[in-house]
């Protein structure tokens, strides 16, 4: 069955790099959005499993995109993967219902370790 995996991140690279962590899943289906807006088109029209999230972007950011999962009761595994490491940031991630908070650039161990440990692939 395919799982589909929605990379978000202004930075090509960063998504790209993601996606070198998780690509030896065979069941991975990868999409990408460059900005929250255009991860909450996809996530709002497509079933996504998980959505690998960075939180400074242009026109929505990533706890717009949090908000807005939690407000409209989207589902879907969250893991956010920034270089913003201040402890409240990381605290509200989690409320807002990450799973966890990887910092960049990612570790492709901590990234499979936190999908493991959550049952995901």
């Amino acid at each position: 069955m395919i799982f589909p995996v929605l990379v978000c991140d202004d930075s090509m690279v960063a998504r790209k790099q993601v996606i070198r962590s998780l690509k030896d899943n065979d069941e991975f289906h990868f999409m990408q959005a460059s900005n929250g807006q255009e991860a909450l088109d996809i996530l709002r029209n497509q079933e996504i499993g998980l959505l690998c999230l960075d939180l400074t972007m242009p026109i929505i950011d990533g706890l717009g995109v949090l908000e807005a999962i939690k407000a409209e009761k989207i589902e879907c595994f969250t893991v956010v993967i920034s270089a913003d490491i201040q402890i409240q940031m990381k605290q509200r991630v989690k409320e807002l219902g990450a799973l966890n908070f990887i910092e960049k650039p990612v570790s492709k161990d901590e990234l499979i370790s936190t999908l493991h440990k959550f049952g995901i692939k």
